[in-house]
């Protein structure tokens, strides 16, 4: 039994003056974490008993799909320049050198160690599929440190990997990670959602993140609450309403107007008296490329939109592999022959195929696919465009679904409104494909005896982001309670006056038969006043107390449930049938 007066628990009555998020308010209060620099933290007592549980958690159920692993945390540079991730990671790699001058970094992820230890050990098709994972430290030089432990510089997190000998492999292997994180969240007590996912920087097609609803949150998710559609902002589509064409004018080809001094799209909308709906937004951009030679040249980039619609970044980069920049007045100048706010796509031989490197690319929003008679700039200054119409006045090199979805936009699934709301990451899964085993040479023979490369998968959980999520998710004025199966103790058990003996003997009885039912029991035997208690327990997270109090002499105790403030009298025979009730019906959701 853990006594609160032999533990070190350093409560505060104030949360630190930077602190904007309720998880990193309280966790500093209730005495789980302090901090050692920006974006560095010592976890206390308390918050490593949680952080503890959750990891038994994530151990328990990945050791049902996967063998664990213990990585070092620095790696030789030679690893990452193989995989050309030294470079593109940029400032965000922690670098350093040994007394030799040997060139390393701290891992972030463990892709390269992973993939260097298949290069070496995997022989043949009949070693695979293979599940590896660890739960260790990783290191990320944060520009700017935030919001206690959703955005630091050294985190806990459970990353593993899969080698499959064909996609149709790694598609049970990606299975069984998604079912696993499932049960590993529900045995958290979290609520959270599964969204289709941008792989970003770690590469790969197909990727899902699991994420939790909390205004503390930086990434945005779209969802539907008419069915189970939900994808990040970064990757969400969305059913538009249909808009209507302008009529055609003239004999319906291009037709030149003068537009002076109109260069934005509600100007020019105002100025001819038509919708932005009905105009093209033209977006001029450079991407740094190498082409079929190995020769590195910047490429122009074109995209067109709806009038009222904004890009969205992550699709670009998606459907052109690479990142962009916006034009400089040089490039517009030589490309269109025209100054900005005239730009439109006639009179440019664009390329065919995304392939052609000799050849701007014109990129059309999906949302302008079957559209007739839009506006857009004429590449003359003070003149636009009437009567222009996609694939018969220009051919664009691809249609691609590219703009940002808006909030009560059409769910693409059913129809209904989406919403859009705020989320921290929980755990992110991605297929990688071939990208690590090409660069690395890892290789199999298959069963024919040829050489072949292993697909690979990897999937990743923040140790520390389910506790906070946990925090964020449950949480009052009066400080936080997490789910019995990651608090630090699942009962907390007060007694109000440690100097009246049968108050006292009461609360130690209560707590060693809670304890000899196998649960986390800590006995608050302070000489502290009832109101210290309480405001404490009501601080540190635990979701049930037990107070022991003058009603003792009938034979009586209150248990009191944190999340809903609900209070109970229960005989003290009667307490610990109670207590486990309770316990199962949270573990089942019904509390």
């Amino acid at each position: 039994m853990h006594r609160w007066s032999e533990l070190f628990i350093p409560t505060l009555r104030e949360a630190p003056a930077d602190a904007e998020v309720a998880s990193h308010k309280f966790l500093v209060r209730a005495g789980y974490i302090r901090q050692l620099a920006a974006g560095i933290y010592s976890y206390l007592f308390l918050g490593n008993r949680s952080f503890q549980k959750i990891m038994r958690i994530v151990r328990e159920e990945m050791d049902r799909i996967g063998q664990e692993f213990y990585l070092p945390a620095l790696h030789p540079r030679e690893l990452w320049e193989i995989s050309g991730r030294f470079s593109v990671m940029g400032e965000t790699l922690f670098r350093l050198k040994d007394r030799k001058g040997a060139e390393l970094c701290l891992g972030m992820t463990e892709e390269e160690v992973m993939t260097e230890i298949a290069r070496k050990e995997l022989r043949s098709y009949k070693q695979l599929p293979q599940i590896w994972y660890q739960i260790a430290p990783k290191f990320r030089d944060e520009p700017r440190p935030r919001s206690g432990l959703l955005r630091v510089r050294q985190f806990m997190m459970k990353d593993s990997y899969s080698f499959d000998i064909d996609a149709a492999g790694l598609d049970v292997s990606y299975r069984k990670h998604y079912d696993a994180y499932c049960r590993i969240f529900d045995r958290c007590g979290l609520k959270y959602m599964v969204v289709e996912a941008d792989s970003g920087a770690m590469g790969g097609k197909e990727s899902h993140e699991f994420m939790v609803r909390t205004p503390a949150g930086e990434d945005q998710i779209v969802s539907c609450d008419g069915c189970a559609y939900a994808a990040n902002l970064e990757k969400a589509a969305s059913r538009l309403e249909s808009v209507v064409d302008l009529p055609s004018e003239g004999d319906g080809n291009p037709l030149l107007v003068h537009t002076p001094g109109q260069k934005t799209i509600e100007d020019v909308a105002k100025f001819l008296g038509v919708s932005p709906k009905n105009k093209i937004k033209t977006l001029a951009l450079m991407a740094d490329q190498t082409d079929a030679s190995g020769k590195k040249k910047s490429r122009a980039i074109v995209v067109l939109m709806r009038g009222d619609h904004q890009l969205n970044e992550a699709k670009l980069n998606g459907a052109v592999a690479t990142q962009t920049r916006p034009m400089e007045e040089a490039d517009i100048e030589s490309l269109f022959k025209s100054p900005a706010g005239y730009l439109g796509p006639l009179g440019i031989e664009w390329a065919k195929q995304l392939t052609d490197h000799d050849h701007p690319v014109l990129l059309v929003d999906k949302a302008l696919e079957g559209r007739v008679n839009l506006i857009a700039g004429a590449n003359q200054k003070d003149y636009h465009l009437k009567n222009l119409t996609p694939g018969k006045h220009f051919q664009p090199t691809a249609y691609a679904d590219l703009r940002a979805v808006t909030a009560g936009e059409g769910c693409p699934s059913c129809g209904k409104p989406l919403r859009i709301d705020t989320a921290v990451e929980i755990g992110h899964i991605f297929k990688l494909g071939y990208r690590y085993s090409e660069t690395m040479g890892a290789r199999v023979l298959d069963k024919n005896g040829k050489e072949a490369m292993p697909i690979m998968g990897c999937y990743g959980i923040g140790i520390e982001r389910i506790l906070t999520a946990a925090v964020e998710q449950s949480n009052d004025e009066n400080g936080f309670w997490l789910p019995a199966s990651i608090a630090p103790f699942q009962v907390v058990v007060a007694p109000v006056n440690v100097k009246d003996e049968s108050v006292k003997s009461a609360a130690e009885d209560i707590a060693k038969r809670l304890e000899a039912t196998g649960l986390d029991v800590l006995l608050d035997d302070r000489d502290e006043r009832p109101g210290v208690k309480f405001k404490d327990a009501d601080l540190v997270g635990i979701p049930f107390r037990i107070t022991v109090g003058k009603k003792v002499t009938e034979g009586t105790v209150e248990v009191v449930l944190r999340s809903t403030r609900e209070v109970r009298d229960v005989t003290i025979s009667g307490v610990v049938e109670l207590v486990k009730e309770l316990l199962g019906r949270a573990d089942s959701g019904s509390v």
